[in-house]
């Protein structure tokens, strides 16, 4: 099949590079606003050019993914959606709330199938974790635990435009929980602090955060994130049931040093990046995707499913500003 991609910079071009390893994937169409960034990629990877997402749609392809800017993602995924063409949209569907439940109205009831990438859906270890829970195999679940935790900050013009941590990071472990447990989130409360760069604290932003989740069915969930984790890229999920207990992320390559006397674990390279964490999720996803565009599966993550996760981002941002528990009903428009 023929892809095209919007956007190409560290994750688009990391995209790029994954879709022209697919055996389903035959070529690539690549636009960037930046000419360099593209004729880069058409060199690397035998992509065509094309000089506007306007361009790109009406090149003949099959599916399009979209890397772009996130001011730009409503009005590409519509684009898309008009000319009939599968997308694949890195998260977030926007930079707001609205302008998301926006596009959720706008492609409602429509043939054309929008997958959001939530990449650790994808992830061997997450995979096995819901399949865990809906097997039935913890028993009844009490207590999950999830941790987001950054080898150093992004940079400042990052920060200022991310709508907060809530928003741009916690929102990978807000949707895991609900995609691996299967319930909803009902209530949170959020606290958070700078330890570190002036820069987030001058965003009005927090760089490093708790959450406790009250979902559904009286499950406690507690979110952990930070910006400053000098070992390295550290990403799990703790799950306890009255049967058992698992946990995501407990291999060799984990940023955590046991002190405990004799213990060797873990005894690889710590993870530092998130594309190293998760290049096998990241390939899974998009091979997911050009079952999309091929009608052999539905969207894994539709923006219905991506918005879910941005109420709770919604509503953990009210609570650290007002110091109290927020319930989701609180923030939810649709």
């Amino acid at each position: 099949m023929r892809i095209g991609i919007l956007g190409l910079g560290r994750i688009g071009a990391f995209h790029a590079e994954t879709l022209s390893g697919l055996d389903a994937v035959e070529s690539l169409v690549v636009a960037d606003p930046f000419a360099e960034a593209a004729k880069a990629a058409a060199e690397r990877f035998g992509a065509e050019v094309a000089d506007s997402p306007e361009a790109v749609l009406a090149a003949g392809i099959d599916g399009v993914v979209i890397a772009a800017a996130t001011d730009a993602h409503p009005g590409l995924i519509l684009a898309a959606v008009e000319a009939g063409v599968p997308v694949f949209c890195e998260k977030p569907v926007a930079k707001t709330m609205t302008e998301g439940v926006e596009v959720l109205k706008a492609v409602e009831g429509n043939d054309v199938p929008v997958q959001i990438g939530y990449n650790r859906r994808f992830d061997a270890g997450f995979v096995a974790a819901r399949a865990a829970v809906q097997a039935g195999e913890l028993g009844t679940l009490h207590t999950v635990r999830s941790t987001t935790l950054d080898p150093a900050p992004p940079p400042a013009a990052y920060i200022a435009a991310s709508g907060g941590i809530f928003r741009d990071c916690s929102v990978h472990d807000f949707d895991i929980i609900r995609w691996v447990t299967g319930r909803e989130v009902s209530e949170v409360y959020a606290v958070g602090g700078n330890r570190g760069a002036d820069y987030i604290r001058e965003a009005g932003d927090a760089d490093t955060t708790g959450a406790v989740l009250t979902l559904d069915d009286g499950t406690i969930a507690v979110v952990s994130n930070s910006r400053h984790n000098g070992r390295g890229h550290d990403v799990r999920m703790e799950l306890h049931g009255f049967q058992d207990s698992i946990a995501v992320g407990l291999e060799d390559k984990l940023p955590l040093r046991s002190v405990e006397p004799g213990v060797t674990f873990p005894a690889g390279t710590p993870h530092d990046f998130f594309m190293d964490r998760f290049t096998a999720a990241y390939r899974a996803e998009l091979t997911a995707f050009t079952e999309v565009v091929s009608g052999s599966r539905p969207s894994p993550c539709t923006v219905a499913d991506a918005l879910e996760a941005g109420w709770i981002a919604e509503a953990c941002t009210l609570s650290l500003k007002e110091h109290r528990p927020v319930r989701i009903e609180e923030v939810r428009t649709v």
